[in-house]
């Protein structure tokens, strides 16, 4: 997977844009960064894509701006040369594929079929847009096709809503969601662009899932922990159970045997994906202690604890 493809799957969600006036590029651009979609899919349903993408591309480092709807190698040159880093396709054509890796820019063809999903890994390609998403028979359709082949990832686009987006990137084989709820046509014509940022924070709390999974307390010694969640078992009739290096009491309060991260203890906070909370902390400027990572025998992070204490506990963040 190229490094474009890997920060449009820590983004998660690509919100599919259509713009009628340039004016509005920079203003929406903002919004969405403001609500944590660092990315957006110009699409080439009007004239002004080019001139929006060249907007974005020249004015916001930050943001990850890619063509969308590019029906033609004509399209697929214009996009580049106003500097869309992505172009996606809503079918599969093997002009504009062609012309997109001799340009040496990521193509992510929309594919409905799988003849259409073998042509595009005859070009070489590990990723395709599978549109339209609903329409096509949603997840259950993505999950029969996805184990035949078994190197692609997909991204679905047609009927996300924040009511499925999580089903969707719940599935391994998920990359991103492509969606346009955030970014309506009406929303960005009246210049409703704090509704979209809003919209935007939203639809990043949908996918995150935040919650709180357990608050952890630091004991001088194991005796001690011990004693604090027998106190709690009789106090509240929350159940005890020994673990490696603490007890439980229920299944949100741990007591540490021993004085772990934080002054005062630790706070754990459950996410849907940890790697995209990482990426969406980091460009908040949170730090991470890499020393306090853990991952699973398949090498994939589980947990990971944020540099700084929040009012004097350590935070560390667990998937779900």
């Amino acid at each position: 997977m190229n490094e474009i493809l890997k920060k449009l799957s820590l983004i998660g969600i690509i919100p599919v844009v259509k713009l009628e006036n340039e004016e509005d590029a920079l203003p929406l651009a903002d919004a969405l960064e403001r609500g944590g979609i660092p990315c957006a899919e110009v699409t080439f349903r009007t004239v002004q894509a080019a001139s929006a993408i060249r907007i974005i591309s020249k004015n916001c480092p930050n943001m990850l701006v890619g063509a969308g709807t590019v029906l033609t190698t004509e399209q697929a040159d214009e996009a580049v040369a106003a500097g869309a880093k992505f172009i996606v396709s809503p079918g599969f054509n093997p002009k504009v594929v062609r012309r997109c890796l001799e340009l040496g820019v990521t193509v992510i063809p929309g594919c409905a079929t799988a003849g259409e999903i073998e042509q595009a890994l005859e070009f070489g390609l590990d990723t395709v847009k599978f549109f339209p998403a609903e329409a096509l028979g949603g997840l259950a359709m993505l999950k029969a096709l996805a184990p035949i082949y078994s190197g692609t990832s997909f991204m679905p686009t047609g009927g996300i809503s924040p009511e499925n987006l999580n089903k969707y990137l719940a599935f391994p084989r998920v990359l991103a969601c492509g969606g346009s709820w955030m970014v309506k046509g009406e929303l960005i014509q009246s210049g409703r662009f704090d509704e979209i940022t809003s919209l935007a924070r939203q639809a990043v709390a949908t996918m995150l899932g935040f919650s709180l999974a357990h608050i952890g307390l630091n004991a001088a010694q194991p005796a001690d922990a011990e004693g604090t969640a027998s106190t709690l078992l009789g106090l509240f009739g929350f159940k005890t159970e020994e673990k490696l290096k603490s007890f439980f009491a229920g299944d949100s309060i741990e007591i540490m045997k021993n004085p772990g991260f934080g002054r005062n203890g630790h706070l754990g906070i459950g996410t849907n994906s940890i790697e995209r909370a990482v990426a969406y902390l980091s460009a908040r400027g949170c730090k991470f202690n890499n020393k306090a990572a853990y991952y699973d025998n398949n090498g994939k992070l589980f947990s990971i604890y944020l540099a700084d204490e929040i009012g004097g506990f350590a935070v560390h963040l667990l998937q779900k």
